[in-house]
């Protein structure tokens, strides 16, 4: 199965030549066509820019034919759509309007795959759909159906041997529903390392494979021999143990003339990974080759390399693999060839990706591929220190003599952004040396008032005030991708250099972009940016700001680890955060990978 039709959505294999399609509204009109709807119906003018990304140019003429579509646009809640409809629709807007109906069961499913879910009990959508006065649930899940956006799936029970009884009834096989975007994509993926594992041999001969672990330590030398002779391995490490041992396979590899690629998340992150001149070294992003497709549905990036046209590699090496959703997964399986082996690297118990799905986690637990942990060195680094500590479950306090790790407590919310943007601009360069370029912000959440939008309004206020001349960004300022774009990965940073009708000018550190006016709403401030979009890229220095919200065991250790030369804790989560890293683990998520793997 193609990745292009498991992932409608954000991600997609490059889809063979079309025929040209009909005219249709440019990028532009559809904008403004929305923003003239909203200003009838009522709804915030900022909603607009959104719709409009979501819903492609003719999202205003679908939002009258259908005002319930609003629920696609995130953020937007079933009042506020239900709103919208009867400013469209008037008194023909009732709560039984299958529209209505449909909207809601993929909104619900929606929400759930924000959580992480890739798959949903129906029972809990009826249940969810009766509460919204959905006068007969089970009709608006069959019309969702019909829609072809969501798909019913069973998913078989357990079997628990010891509660066996041979006079009880066989349970019965559970009914779930999950959105047709993540539930194909699932399969692919599955489908994907099917494939790698039955079509994989050898990379090298025994002897060879031999001479290269001659003197590698055990734990080494068992990562790379499953890299040569399987086709799918994981290996699990600290970041240190991880970054010697990517090293290791990969120039090993490569010196004996197998084709080899290092895939990290960001262009960034790829500065750091040194193999020599034969293995090749870049993002996954830019491995798959982006395209910029006009054909392409709204808010999806395009990439060349696919079923049809595969890459030219022997080996694939990615690291931070944690950080896969099921659409990436499935892409980057069906992009490696028959016979091609691939490597997924991750730290233990990482958080889980902050799209749908645990991959990684669930190809571990389907016990069909080997998994290599990585015997952990000691750390030599009051960072390296902290960070396990904190993956054991334990808040210590660390020795730092060279101000490598430094605790900033903050009584309130505001006294914490106040920090941060003390620490960003004056305190880490002034006492350390390192620049402000140097230095990011991270936080568990988005919202809140210490959350990454209320750090960013102050340090943009601190580092480059302006009045947002480019759709509320200036020269000068640092961005991030925080949806897909084709021009550069998602958790990328860059920094503005210009803009005008023709888009906005972006340097990353892959090279200068430009982004068009409907694309910009896919960039955020980047001076402070979330844990999940920062995982996987080292940075000089990281300021670290914990507020209650959102903390996890994975989610503080991921943080802390960012670090490379210095740590800075903003503390203002109080008992929370010594609570979290004790006792929060990451939250359950209901997939299917596993299962389908061993199918």
């Amino acid at each position: 199965m193609r990745a292009a039709e498991a992932a409608a959505g954000a991600i997609a294999a490059a889809p063979a030549p079309a025929p040209k399609p009909e005219p249709e509204p440019s990028a532009r009109e559809g904008a403004r066509a929305v923003a003239d709807l909203f200003a009838e119906a009522g709804v915030p003018a900022p909603l607009a820019a959104r719709a409009a990304a979501r819903l492609g140019p003719e999202a205003a003429g679908r939002l009258r034919a259908d005002p319930w579509r609003l629920l696609g646009v995130p953020g937007v809640r079933p009042p506020q759509a239900d709103h919208f409809a009867k400013a469209v629709l008037g008194p023909d807007a009732r709560p039984d309007d299958p529209r209505r109906g449909r909207a809601l069961v993929l909104h619900l499913l929606t929400d759930a795959a924000r959580g992480g879910h890739t798959v949903t009990p129906a029972a809990d959508v009826l249940s969810a759909l009766e509460r919204a006065g959905v006068a007969d649930p089970r009709r608006a899940v069959e019309a969702a159906l019909d829609e072809a956006e969501v798909l019913p799936l069973t998913e078989e029970p357990e079997f628990d041997e010891e509660a066996f009884d041979e006079d009880a009834e066989p349970p019965e096989p559970e009914e779930t529903l999950g959105p047709a975007r993540w539930a194909l994509a699932e399969e692919a993926a599955a489908e994907g390392f099917r494939r790698l594992t039955l079509t994989a041999a050898p990379l090298l001969a025994d002897a060879a494979i031999k001479g290269l672990r001659d003197g590698l330590p055990e734990d080494h030398a068992l990562a790379l021999t499953a890299a040569l002779r399987t086709g799918v391995s994981v290996v699990r490490g600290t970041p240190t143990d991880l970054a010697g041992a990517v090293v290791g396979i990969a120039s090993a590899a490569a010196g004996q003339g197998v084709r080899t690629a290092v895939a990290t998340p960001t262009d960034r992150a790829s500065a750091d990974v040194e193999c020599g001149d034969e293995a090749i070294v870049t993002s996954l992003h830019r491995l798959l080759e982006p395209r910029d497709d006009p054909s392409a549905a709204p808010g999806a990036v395009v990439y060349g390399r696919g079923e049809e046209w595969p890459f030219d590699l022997d080996l694939v090496i990615v690291t931070d693999a944690a950080a896969l959703d099921v659409e990436l997964c499935a892409v980057l399986v069906e992009a490696c060839p028959d016979g091609a082996h691939l490597v997924l690297c991750a730290e233990p118990d990482a958080p889980p990706p902050a799209g749908p799905g645990r991959p990684l986690d669930d190809l571990e637990a389907s016990e069909t591929v080997p998994v290599v942990a990585l015997d952990a060195a000691p750390p030599t680094s009051p960072i390296g220190v902290l960070t396990e500590a904190v993956r054991a479950g334990d808040l210590t306090t660390v020795d730092a003599p060279g101000h490598e790790v430094v605790i900033v407590p903050a009584e309130s919310p505001g006294e914490a952004v106040h920090r941060a943007v003390q620490l960003v601009t004056d305190s880490i360069p002034r006492a350390l040396g390192i620049p402000v370029e140097d230095v990011q912000v991270v936080a568990p959440t988005t919202g809140g008032d210490a959350g990454v939008t209320a750090l960013n309004t102050a340090l943009k206020a601190a580092l480059n005030p302006g009045p947002g001349q480019f759709g509320g960004m200036d020269s000068g300022d640092r961005v991030v991708v925080a949806a897909p774009l084709p021009h550069a990965a998602l958790g990328e940073t860059g920094v503005v250099t210009g803009g005008g009708p023709h888009g906005l000018d972006v340097e990353f550190p892959g090279g200068a972009a430009v982004i068009a006016p409907a694309d910009a709403s896919r960039l955020r401030h980047g001076w402070a940016v979330t844990v999940a979009q920062a995982r996987g890229t080292r940075r000089p220095a990281v300021v670290a700001v914990l507020s209650p919200e959102g903390l996890s065991r994975p989610l503080v250790a991921a943080a802390f680890g960012l670090a490379d030369r210095h740590l800075s804790v903003v503390q203002a989560a109080g008992p929370a955060l010594a609570r979290a890293v004790r006792e929060e683990t990451a939250p359950a998520r209901r997939t299917r990978l596993a299962r389908l793997v061993t199918q």
